[in-house]
This record gives structure tokens, C-alpha cells and sequence, in this order.
């Protein structure tokens, strides 16, 4: 059987089975053929080659509030070259980390006062979407969340030979919005990074 929608949490499941007598027992038959993947408990994706299931819907499902952020959105947004497997988010939360049969999926704990700035909604096509940061607030949250202790000296060679950021992607950035994080964050690497940006813009 076909579902409205690849990614399907057991609400939405339970309402796309209400015509069958049993549909509980149809989800038990769905996992047991192939036909429906468990991602974790309450979670669920469709098995259809017809289908195709988004990694980032999934992460904003698996644990929220959360949004997909550090490294893998660092690569999804094109800064960094190399690949990312795991699934990497920012929430509110405790840190998690969900291996699944789709993969890894880890969220990072960030503070109510750095969360919600710089977040964006991108379509994974015309009937869902989900959220990420923007390229900008995806850095600030590496480098407060990876390398929080870096000075200011240390900054450019982290930028662009430690996580090799292209100079030419990174001058494109604009990190005006990002302003309030900025001078609010307690992270030292954060603090140095502003002093980074404000010595590169008066050269």
C-alpha cells in the first residue's frame, strides 16, 4: 500500500490504517514483509522504492525541538568538502544519540538564548519540509559546541585548514542576523570569532 508521505510518526500511521479492522496488526505486518521501517519507537518510514524518505525530516522527528545543525548542515549548505554520515541537530535538550537502521543521529545541547536565532525551513518537496540552520548560525554552533576554547589567533587556521571552509564561501556569508549570539555567547571561541569577523571587515 502506498502512504501520503514517506516519514510517518504512529498518529499519522494509525490515521492512514483507520480503514482496516486491525491496524495494529497491519503496522506488525507492514515491518515484518518490509513494507514500513521502525526508526525508532513511534517513527516510522515507508519501504517503497516509489518513495524516498528525507534524512533531515527524519532528524527534526527522531528528538525535538531540534533543528539540523554543526556538521552535517555545514556540508549540506556546501562549506565544508568532506562527507557526513551522521545526522547531526541542536536542541534545546539533553544530548541524545539515535542509531537507527537509517543511520546515526545526534543532538547536541545548546541554550535557549543561542537556539532560535538563525533558523531556517527549507522544502523537502512540495508537502513537507524541515528545519536547519542557515549556513551562518550552523559555524557558530561548530565552534561553540566543538571547539569552544579557541582565541582569537586561532580562528582563521580553524576556519579554512582545520574545517576547510573555501574563503571565497565564507566572504559570501552574512552574519549580521546572527549579531545578538554573537556578543551574548559565553563561549570564548564564539567571542574571538566575532573579534575575527570585525578585524576582517575593516582590512
Amino acid at each position: 500500500m502506498r502512504f501520503e508521505l514517506p516519514e510517518l510518526d504512529y498518529s499519522i500511521l494509525m490515521q492512514a490504517l483507520s480503514g482496516y479492522s486491525y491496524p495494529r496488526d497491519r503496522v506488525t505486518r507492514l515491518l515484518r514483509s518490509g513494507g514500513l521501517i521502525r526508526v525508532k519507537k513511534g517513527l516510522y518510514v515507508t519501504n517503497d522504492p516509489r518513495d524516498w524518505y528525507s534524512k533531515e525530516v527524519l532528524a527534526n522527528l527522531v528528538y525535538g525541538p531540534s533543528y539540523v545543525s554543526l556538521e552535517y548542515a555545514l556540508r549540506f549548505h556546501g562549506l565544508i568538502p568532506e562527507a557526513v554520515e551522521t545526522v547531526t541537530s541542536v536542541t534545546t535538550q539533553r544530548h541524545k544519540r539515535f542509531d537507527t537502521p537509517l543511520g546515526r543521529f545526534e543532538y547536541e545541547h545548546l541554550p535557549e538564548r543561542m537556539y532560535s536565532c538563525g533558523i531556517v525551513y527549507l522544502p523537502a518537496d512540495t508537502r513537507r519540509g524541515f528545519f536547519i540552520g542557515s549556513p551562518e548560525k550552523a559555524l557558530i554552533d561548530t565552534l561553540a559546541l566543538r571547539t569552544p576554547g579557541l582565541k582569537p589567533a586561532d580562528i582563521e587556521k580553524h576556519l579554512f585548514e582545520n574545517l576547510r571552509i573555501d574563503e571565497a564561501d565564507f566572504s559570501r556569508l552574512d552574519f549580521s542576523h546572527l549579531d545578538p549570539v554573537l556578543i551574548d555567547c559565553g563561549k570564548l571561541s564564539v567571542r574571538s570569532f566575532f573579534t575575527f569577523l570585525k578585524r576582517r571587515s575593516s582590512l
